[in-house]
């Protein structure tokens, strides 16, 4: 691990503004996707802004009704706050699918939106990597890729996003709230929130330097059956091969966000209209213009499926 400095923010601003005046500067709150790429010299950032004594651990009610859920509220927290496992079963469930128990204790709301990529390519610092070193190329793509992206990729990187949480999110239609290093705070929706890997897949999020998250806020509860299924190489602490987060109503409306297909939690609203027609005319919308390799070419008759099951289970 390289040497660094370390500093602790007062308030959101402070560390907002100390970050921009910091290049090299990372935050840290529970430090459990940082902390490995930092051992491994993956993330090699020269001061440490402790973002842990800011008051954003809380879980509010909003005036419309929905929740605002602070940046350092941690994952066992939000999945088993009542208010949640009630109105937005799919979050809670598909927090509880991600990571181990410890895990959960000490990851953040925030740092869960923010982990990296699980690719191992990305990991393996003697092999090119676009998204850890740009311009290196990508050593996935001609190399064992069962884990990665069938959908949305690019010639430049094909890595997936880990987050189980972010799918829920996604489904959801979370709003992202931030401070920038002057001051500034913005409302984005979680869908503008992640970038398409293009020719800079290092780019990950659409936030500024510096700025800071500090909330995210669900709107008020849509009802309906919330599924979340995972499909992993054992039965815990495996990132997902696909998922599928649903919320299905009475009708068979309804929406659908998949995880381990892209570089972001992957929902086409539009896809969602093909609901009452069944899984099939749902996943020939979601993953169309899709790219496979011969190692994750079992991902698309794979999300058919599980998406199937999801609608048995939510018709039930």
């Amino acid at each position: 691990m390289k040497s660094f400095t370390y500093e602790r923010a007062a308030t959101p601003a402070q560390a907002a503004s100390a970050a921009a005046r910091n290049p090299d500067a990372r935050f840290i709150a529970g430090g459990t996707n940082l902390l490995d790429l930092m051992k491994l010299e993956i993330e090699t950032p020269r001061h440490l802004i402790d973002v842990n004594g800011l008051a954003l651990d809380t879980i509010a009610s909003t005036q419309d009704g929905g929740l605002r859920i602070g940046a350092l509220v941690r994952n066992t927290d939000l999945a088993a706050d009542a208010r949640i496992r009630r109105d937005y079963g799919l979050l809670s469930r598909a927090l509880l699918a991600g990571a181990s128990g410890q895990l959960r204790n000490k990851a953040t709301t925030a740092g869960n939106l923010l982990q990296r990529t699980r690719c191992p390519y990305f990991y393996d610092t003697n092999q090119p990597c676009n998204k850890r070193q740009p311009g290196t190329g990508c050593s996935a793509l001609g190399g064992f890729s069962r884990s990665l992206a069938v959908v949305g990729a690019s010639d430049a990187c094909i890595a997936t996003h880990p987050s189980d949480m972010a799918v829920a999110m996604r489904a959801l239609d979370a709003q992202v709230e931030t401070v920038r290093s002057d001051g500034g705070t913005r409302s984005l929706p979680i869908a503008e929130f992640y970038r398409a890997p293009g020719e800079t897949p290092h780019l990950e999020t659409t936030l500024a330097p510096g700025e800071l998250i500090t909330a995210v806020t669900l709107p008020r509860p849509v009802g309906g059956k919330h599924v979340y299924r995972k499909v992993r190489d054992r039965a815990s602490y495996a990132f997902a091969l696909i998922s599928v987060g649903a919320i299905v109503q009475r009708d068979g409306s309804g929406r659908v966000a998949l995880g381990g297909v892209a570089h972001k939690p992957w929902r086409i609203e539009a896809a969602e209209a093909q609901l009452p027609q069944g899984a099939k005319a749902v996943t020939e919308r979601l993953l169309a213009n899709a790219r496979t390799t011969h190692d994750n070419a079992f991902k698309l008759p794979l999300v058919e499926r599980t998406l199937a099951a999801v609608l048995v289970e939510a018709r039930a």
